[in-house]
């Protein structure tokens, strides 16, 4: 039985909902437009939270007036260090993978230059065996201590954080130091250890060099 795909934003090519695009665009809405054919009540629900919110609307413009006064000219390093300043915010967090702490104390050094209080804590904190939230012994081949992002968004949230940078955390890892992080978190390093910290490589090339992608056993696991 052929399973029913639900078309959405990913399936479109049309992109008329950008404004800029959508002044030499001629093409028509796809049928399954998102915009076109969601309850208005939703658009409206989100629109009430940013203006209903200051902390969430001042977020929402400092990042909009960064992508436009330096677009194609700053780099995501730049334009993290720009949309700490716009937002005001006097202390930085940094959840680092250990990996990457090198990278992590540049940055800081970086921040620090521009008068940010910067406080990091690695993916190691606490030094907690794998086996004692029950992941297999096997996995101590790369490393005895877990990951701890929760306790990385703990430690943060104790030093009341203005807003946290996140670098390089483990797939998986990073969302739940979302979901604990009490500050607003953005990412500057997404870890890939095959591609350089570039995943979008794969995507890149997925017809070609990273073909074995549409191929993979799941079934192994």
């Amino acid at each position: 039985m052929e399973e029913t795909k639900k078309l959405s934003c990913i399936d479109c090519n049309v992109k008329k909902c950008n404004a800029k695009q959508n002044i030499e665009n001629n093409k028509p809405y796809p049928g399954f437009c998102v915009s076109h054919n969601m309850d208005l009540k939703d658009r409206q629900r989100a629109l009430d939270t940013y203006l209903g919110d200051e902390k969430d609307l001042k977020i929402m413009r400092a990042s909009a007036e960064i992508e436009h006064d330096f677009y194609c000219q700053a780099t995501r390093v730049e334009e993290t260090i720009r949309w700490a300043k716009k937002l005001g915010a006097k202390k930085i967090g940094i959840a680092s993978c250990v990996g990457l702490l090198k990278e992590s104390h540049l940055l800081a050094g970086l921040l620090r230059e521009y008068g940010f209080e910067v406080y990091g804590v690695g993916c190691k904190i606490g030094e907690v065996p794998k086996t004692e939230v029950g992941i297999p012994e096997r996995c101590e081949e790369v490393g005895v201590h877990m990951c701890n992002p929760i306790l990385q968004a703990q430690m943060l949230n104790k030093e009341k954080t203005d807003i946290n940078i996140v670098m390089g955390l483990c797939v998986g890892h990073d969302s739940l130091f979302y979901k604990y992080a009490e500050a607003p978190s953005t990412t500057l390093v997404v870890k890939d250890r095959v591609l350089g910290n570039n995943p979008v490589a794969a995507l890149y090339t997925l017809d070609s060099y990273y073909k074995k992608l549409h191929h993979l056993n799941l079934e192994e696991e």
